[in-house]
């Protein structure tokens, strides 16, 4: 498959199958449902919009134990690179302080967007936060940040598909593509 980058036709590569992120989640999944939240009360998804929107979707099928689900905006990305500014599009819910989160990402790429969020839910007081993201990609952590619950490692690859976009484009693929020579 082919795709324009700035007006130049680029490859796309399959990384990781549908099958493959499937059997991800569900295991994913399971980790998550071995660690209850610690007073029994419902675990609080926070999906990070638009990106983690499908990852969510089906990861929370396969959690078994009482959940909410909320959502936040955030941009730090223009094209295939990072602005380095973490932009808030929409508002963190104040009911989530004193709450179990689970922070439902993408993909953990400098560490910006995890780091800000985390401060973001720390001011409100929430009881707890564990991070769940699709891909990580630890070469290019700028922040010390690390995901309770990872699908896959990744290098530098700039990839879209399963919620991982180009510009708003590309959500829709069922499978997680590098975009060569980006």
């Amino acid at each position: 498959m082919k795709i324009l980058v700035g007006g130049q036709p680029r490859d796309v590569r399959v990384l990781f199958s549908e099958q493959q992120i499937h059997e991800r989640i569900v295991a994913i999944a399971s980790q998550i449902n071995a660690q209850s939240t610690p007073d029994g009360s419902a675990l609080v998804v926070l999906v990070v919009l638009h990106g983690a929107l499908l990852f969510a979707a089906d990861l929370v099928r396969h959690i078994s134990m009482p959940t909410e689900i909320e959502s936040v905006r955030i941009k730090s990305y223009q094209g295939t690179k990072s602005t380095g500014k973490i932009e808030l599009l929409s508002q963190l819910p104040e009911r989530l302080a004193g709450r179990h989160i689970l922070i439902v990402e993408d993909i953990i790429d400098s560490g910006r967007s995890i780091a800000f969020l985390r401060n973001e839910l720390n001011a409100l007081g929430v009881a707890s936060m564990r991070v769940a993201a699709l891909l990580d990609k630890p070469e290019a952590h700028e922040e010390s940040i690390q995901a309770d619950y990872v699908g896959f490692q990744i290098g530098r690859n700039f990839v879209i598909g399963y919620g991982l976009d180009l510009d708003g484009n590309y959500r829709n693929l069922p499978y997680v593509a590098e975009v060569v020579g980006c």
